[in-house]
């Protein structure tokens, strides 16, 4: 079993960074590619429960968040954040990592090595 979990996004440059950061340590991460197995609002109850940030935090407020006309205001409960990413997990901020029953944002990058090595 992995030490820790990268919920992962290959095309973010932060999200790669947290990959190379774990493989750097020597860290035996599970790399989920959650755009291509996205999470169910289980897995997601589950992740935000273990998340040491606000869930709202989970929720990248990027263009697409803004083409879809929402606000603040559609994520500010938890089981906001859990329908909007599973009818939308692009919306989901990354990376995330979880280690054991802890989870953080990878973000900012400096957050990442700590975590991997505490």
């Amino acid at each position: 079993m992995a030490d820790v979990t990268i919920f992962h996004n290959p095309r973010c440059s932060t999200s790669r960074a947290a990959v190379d950061a774990a493989s750097a340590a020597g860290v035996d991460a599970e790399i989920v590619q959650y755009l291509k197995t996205p999470l169910d609002a289980d897995a997601l109850r589950t992740l935000i429960g273990q998340l040491e940030d606000p869930a709202t935090d989970l929720v990248r407020r990027d263009a697409h968040f803004k083409e879809l006309g929402l606000t603040d205001a559609d994520v500010t409960d938890v089981e906001q954040v859990i329908e909007l990413l599973v009818d939308h997990p692009r919306l989901m901020q990354r990376p995330v990592l979880r280690k054991g029953n802890v989870a953080i944002i990878g973000r900012p990058k400096d957050r990442v090595p700590g975590f991997l090595t505490d």
